[in-house]
């Protein structure tokens, strides 16, 4: 086994999606990486999720931010430069969550902070959540990537979401900034101090020093270049919500969804699903399913379901 780290120099957001994306793309057999970066004033929102849904864009964007759409699902999130994204990346059959999560624990022990995992892919504080994280795997590899809020500007955190407010009250909050905690009003913790204690935490975890990859030379790669101007494009951030209507939603165990429909007639010509469902491909699954026509009874799986009824009963 042998580990990497990489820590970018960049605020830029899309460049440093493609960093993460060329990592994992070409995720070396028995490497384990941990990539550490920072993005300026944007909101991400997960693969499947509507842009104007989730987000004041007009706002976000006349105050110079940035709207990117990454690979993964789950929800929407806020980055500034007081906040510290994590990704690790692994060879598929290497792939260990929860000692992911051990890393960036025990990294905020030295801090004196107890983090708890929260169901499936939050990190939380005295019952108050300050990471949330997203996760991709193929055959050959894994992903995890999450956030770490050290001292998030809380106000435009607020101004430029627009959660679901069934999910909020799902939760027994009444705002998503209630939700959340800053690692600084509970530490004195700061982002330059916690990225050497993740590294040092990183290579404890698995016994030996890891190499430094230079962030600068990943960056000019041509495939990292052309990358980075994909996810940049409103093709990818915005798609063809604008021109759908919505026609139905719902709130379920694993998530929110929304459903646009364009017909012509009785017959659906285009969809768009909405939702921060951590499963990517069951939610294209579902997709691909009212696009055919098909209306099966029961797929199996209840996310697919769940969708497929939500259409069925607006039919």
């Amino acid at each position: 086994m042998k580990l990497k780290t990489i820590i970018s120099n960049s605020f830029e957001p899309f460049l440093n999606l493609a960093v993460e994306d060329w990592l994992f793309q070409h995720c070396e057999d028995g490497c384990m990486v941990c990539y550490l970066w920072r993005n300026e004033r944007t909101v991400v929102i997960g693969q499947n999720q509507n842009p104007f849904a989730e987000c004041n864009v007009d706002l976000l964007e006349g105050e110079g931010g940035h709207l990117m759409r990454r690979t993964t699902g789950g929800g929407a999130v806020y980055h500034d430069v007081e906040n510290l994204n994590f990704t690790f990346v692994s060879p598929a059959a290497m792939s260990d969550i929860q000692r992911n999560f051990g890393v960036i624990a025990a990294a905020l022990a030295t801090y004196g902070i107890k983090a708890e995992v929260s169901g499936r892919n939050d990190m939380q504080c005295e019952g108050r959540k300050f990471s949330g994280s997203a996760f991709h795997k193929n055959s050959t590899a894994a992903l995890h990537h999450g956030t770490i809020m050290i001292k998030t500007d809380i106000e435009c955190l607020r101004r430029y979401l627009t959660p679901n407010v069934s999910k909020l009250m799902k939760h027994g909050v009444k705002s998503v900034e209630s939700r959340v905690v800053n690692l600084s009003e509970l530490a004195d913790i700061t982002v330059e101090s916690l990225m050497p204690r993740i590294v040092e935490a990183f290579e404890k975890e698995y016994g030996q020093r890891s190499e430094v990859v230079d962030f600068c030379e990943l960056s000019n790669v041509d495939a990292v270049r052309q990358r980075r101007d994909f996810y940049a494009s409103d093709e990818w951030r915005f798609g063809k919500w604008r021109e759908f209507k919505s026609t139905c939603n719902g709130s379920f165990g694993w998530g929110a969804v929304e459903v646009s429909l364009l017909k012509e007639g009785s017959k659906i010509i285009d969809c768009q699903i909405a939702s921060d469902a951590l499963d990517v491909e069951a939610v294209e699954k579902a997709k691909r399913l009212i696009l055919s026509g098909e209306r099966p009874e029961s797929d199996g799986q209840p996310i697919i379901n769940d969708i497929l009824n939500l259409v069925n009963e607006k039919l």
